[in-house]
């Protein structure tokens, strides 16, 4: 076995736990409604008081600032490169913390809302374009779904934080995370594909030395320089070349139908209002505690995702979750409609509603709460990665700020058994989408995936695979 073989992807796992910091801190601005509402609309205790549509509004802004953010990055991150543009994005949201702990004003706090969805509108783009480009394909599943975990792990931490902490107090110490991700990815390298692309190429072969923990990268090295090569040489890298090129129209229709699904599906609208989903479901558990046990499960159930999307796969997964999520959301809005529009007694198993939502969570992340973010950094070629990335965030924002308005909408006028209802049947259509367009990438390579897209014959199937490894022996 030749040096070539060998190596370590443990700094791989370092710099994907590094960077995703900023995503936890994502999650925790977007989780920051759940406990914080609910005390903004207590007239009793409230200091900065608010009404419904003034809190549905704090809740969505960050996904109007995720579009200015999204446009943003894909400007910025292939002339900043892949590592300082993460490392930026800890300013603005140090400073919405902030902002949010002293913000004397509704106004102010829409504007802190907005600053830490412009940082999040980049953080979606570049930190899945980053883990992508540097991880290996035996490992870059489960990395790539870490940013979905530590979104979770973000909504979890802001919930129990918030839930025995003042509004203050809860942003202060929320600030605390932008800073450590300042410090800790300062230390991590910058993505080979990136450097190659700015024509740095000794600076590409240190990074890529480093990352595998080898010195032998020569074979590495070539195949992202070809695969750079070869895109330039067909297309200059421009947003039209998303829908122009065939292959990357395979690629959005891919995306699009994913992150749609996934949000018409309606885990980021219930997100911002699981606190008072369960108190409107009834009093066997105290709503904090629900809230947490929820999330727990959730990031316990992302990470387990994680762990065997290598070996399990996309579609399977992605199969199972969103047929048994379809079931599980059926389920809630038929309690909720008997709670709603009957007669009927359900204080006796109002248990139903946790139950429901606590089955939602457990199926729904098993696949589409991760796998949808980790495909984001497999499917574009590295000339449009940018664009693509920006259009998906653009794109998410937009869904989401649709799902959560018809939640708030549909609670208040017909009741929460139309919302679920609505997410039920979405969630049925997600599942015809995914079983027939959606194409495995478990164990591609990145330039084989895009040979797959372009219809060509694949390369690294298993007896491909065996041969390689005859050659490097011999």
């Amino acid at each position: 076995m030749t040096s070539e073989t060998k190596g370590s992807p443990v700094l791989q796992y370092i710099a994907a736990v590094t960077g995703t910091l900023a995503i936890v801190t994502d999650g925790m601005i977007y989780g920051w409604s759940s406990p914080s509402l609910p005390q903004l609309k207590n007239n009793e205790t409230c200091t900065l008081c608010i009404d419904e549509n003034q809190g549905s509004n704090l809740a969505v802004m960050p996904l109007v600032g995720a579009v200015i953010g999204s446009l943003t990055a894909a400007t910025i991150v292939d002339i900043l490169g892949r590592k300082r543009t993460i490392l930026a994005t800890a300013v603005p949201f140090f400073l919405s913390w902030i902002m949010v702990a002293f913000a004397p004003s509704i106004v102010l706090l829409y504007i802190a809302r907005l600053i830490a969805g412009i940082a999040d509108g980049v953080t979606f783009t570049v930190v899945p374009m980053y883990i992508g480009e540097i991880a290996d394909p035996q490992v870059r599943g489960m990395l790539g779904s870490s940013c979905s975990v530590t979104w979770i792990a973000g909504f979890l931490i802001i919930n129990v934080i918030g839930s025995y902490l003042s509004i203050k107090t809860t942003a202060l110490v929320s600030s605390i995370v932008p800073a450590i991700l300042f410090i800790t990815f300062l230390w991590m390298p910058e993505s080979p594909y990136y450097l190659l692309m700015r024509g740095r190429a000794d600076e590409a072969r240190k990074s890529l030395e480093r990352l595998k923990k080898r010195e032998n990268v020569s074979g590495d090295l070539n195949r992202i320089r070809n695969a750079i090569q070869a895109e330039e040489k067909s297309h200059n890298g421009k947003f039209v070349d998303l829908f122009r090129v065939k292959s990357n129209r395979k690629a959005v229709f891919i995306i699009g139908g994913l992150r749609g699904f996934q949000q018409l599906a309606g885990t980021t609208a219930i997100a911002f209002y699981t606190h008072e989903i369960f108190q409107t479901a009834g009093d066997h558990i105290s709503a904090h505690y629900a809230v947490m046990i929820y999330y727990s499960i959730q990031l316990l159930l992302t990470m387990f995702s994680s762990s065997i999307v290598d070996k399990a796969g996309r579609r399977p997964l992605l199969i199972i979750s969103m047929a048994g999520s379809a079931l599980a959301l059926f389920v809630e809005g038929t309690y909720f409609y008997l709670l709603n529009e009957t007669d009927i007694d359900t204080s006796s198993f109002s248990i139903v509603a946790v139950v429901g939502l606590l089955a939602f969570v457990i199926i729904f992340s098993l696949g589409m709460q991760s796998i949808p973010i980790c495909m984001l950094g497999e499917l574009f070629p590295t000339n449009v990665k940018a664009f693509a990335l920006c259009l998906a965030d653009v794109y998410f924002s937009v869904m989401a700020t649709v799902a959560s308005k018809y939640l708030q909408i549909t609670k208040v006028e017909y009741g929460l058994h139309v919302s679920f209802y609505g997410f039920g049947i979405c969630s049925l259509l997600g599942l015809v989408f995914i079983y027939f367009f959606v194409p495995e990438t478990k164990g591609k390579t990145l330039e084989d995936i895009q040979k797959k897209l372009r219809g060509e014959v694949e390369v690294c199937d298993e007896r491909g695979a065996e041969e390689e490894k005859v050659s490097l022996k011999a």
